[in-house]
């Protein structure tokens, strides 16, 4: 059985030029994207539901506890 990989979240520090697809102090989900990794950038849901990758720099990774992890995914937008 596969062991289930932690989900990774970050807070928006920066929505210069995206005050509508973000939100400054918002947790966000993010979504695995090695190609956009390697670019620099990082891949959420935004405020419009969609995915979108941003500059990396725009968040910082937090980790959260379980039942913090599971009331964040019961109300993600993926």
């Amino acid at each position: 059985m596969k062991k289930k990989e932690p989900s990774q979240f970050v807070v928006c520090l920066d929505n210069k030029g995206y005050p509508a697809s973000l939100e400054l102090g918002k947790i966000y989900l993010t979504i695995p994207d090695k190609e956009a990794q390697a670019e620099g950038l990082i891949r959420i849901v935004d405020e419009s539901g969609e995915d979108y990758a941003f500059d990396a720099e725009r968040f910082y990774p937090i980790n959260v506890p379980a039942v913090v992890e599971e009331a964040l995914l019961k109300t993600s937008r993926l």
